[in-house]
């Protein structure tokens, strides 16, 4: 009878996690890298067109080739973020996972 109850809470429980889960899996594909021309010409240090900043929003994870070519306006807190400045623009972010917190003008 005890193998009976647990086998029908795992079942519920499976049913109840697996939406969840695949929701977790659908926001982790979410993350947006600069196109491969875009990323091209910010490896190479050339001036990246105006519109580059729109395609960033709170919660993406800011391209490496971006994130060299900030210059730090704020160091880093004691809470791990950062304030970058990158062609007037400066971005709050998360040093180490380089999620971006808030964009300001």
């Amino acid at each position: 009878m005890n193998i009976r109850k647990f086998l029908i809470m795992l079942f519920a429980l499976s049913l109840i996690a697996g939406p969840a889960y695949a929701k977790n899996k659908k926001a982790a594909q979410k993350h947006k890298r600069l196109p491969p021309g875009l990323h091209k010409k910010a490896e190479k240090g050339k001036p990246l067109p105006p519109g580059w900043q729109k395609k960033l929003s709170r919660g993406d994870i800011l391209d490496k080739s971006i994130y060299s070519r900030g210059k730090i306006v704020v160091p880093l807190g004691r809470d791990g973020i950062i304030s970058i400045e990158v062609e007037g623009t400066i971005l709050k972010l998360h040093e180490k996972t380089r999620k971006i917190i808030d964009i300001l003008k």
